[in-house]
């Protein structure tokens, strides 16, 4: 028979992943549960611990517990490797690629990447899935002086954040974070319904020697948020 505070810690997380229990949402105390489950107060409070420790909960002093935001959670200054991230998180990571291939380069590319109109760079999307969801769809172009062998990987086996800062080693960075409503292909890839808003970053990285590529990464608004933590 299972002990009381792990039958407290399986019916909390069975309201959260059915959604009874949703993101920010206040649930019962400590006495509500013990009473509701008859044990102490102290058993109530290990299953509580237990879970916020586990991030499925936060407390505030003096408001009680709620809820946590569980949306993977990606830094805005720091580029970090989403396949990394995922399995930090504990989860499974997979990919999809859609595209790799050589294109011509328009006037505005050419500027990004600071080539001659009309050289040929990399193109790829690829579409990153965390535990079978899709989490993050990429369209990058890439600058083929850095990163010639850049159309021969295979992007199942490592990601093109992992390539190009094996072969060009990144210095700097821009990013640009908007809030924007996605094509019917992008949204069709996320499985998301294209009228939802989601997360766009416009990312561009520079080597020592120059611009090695720039990237439009969009993110579901309802499974992926951006932030970090500074200290001064």
């Amino acid at each position: 028979m299972q002990a009381k505070y792990i039958q407290i810690k399986n019916a909390i997380t069975g309201h959260i992943e059915d959604g009874s229990w949703l993101p920010t949402e206040k649930i019962p105390s400590e006495n509500e549960l013990a009473e509701q489950f008859g044990v102490s107060r102290m058993t109530a409070r290990r299953a509580l611990d237990e879970l916020c420790a586990a991030g499925f909960l936060v407390r505030s002093q003096g408001l009680g517990t709620f809820v946590a935001d569980r949306r993977p959670m990606s830094s805005m200054l720091e580029i970090h490797n989403i396949a990394e991230e995922i399995a930090d998180r504990g989860h499974a990571y997979s990919c999809r690629v859609a595209k790799l291939n050589r294109v011509s380069s328009d006037k505005r590319k050419a500027i990004l990447l600071s080539v001659q109109e009309g050289q040929e760079i990399f193109h790829s999307t690829l579409v990153h899935f965390e535990s079978g969801i899709p989490v993050q769809y990429e369209d990058r172009y890439v600058n083929p002086v850095f990163a010639p062998d850049y159309g021969l990987q295979d992007f199942n086996v490592q990601t093109p954040n992992v390539y190009l800062s094996s072969v060009a080693p990144l210095t700097e960075a821009d990013h640009i974070v908007e809030a924007v409503l996605p094509s019917k292909a992008i949204a069709k890839s996320l499985k998301m319904d294209h009228s939802d808003p989601c997360l766009k970053i416009t990312r561009r990285t520079w080597s020592k020697k120059g611009v090695v590529s720039f990237a439009y990464l969009y993110h579901p608004g309802d499974r992926y948020r951006l932030g970090s933590h500074l200290n001064f």
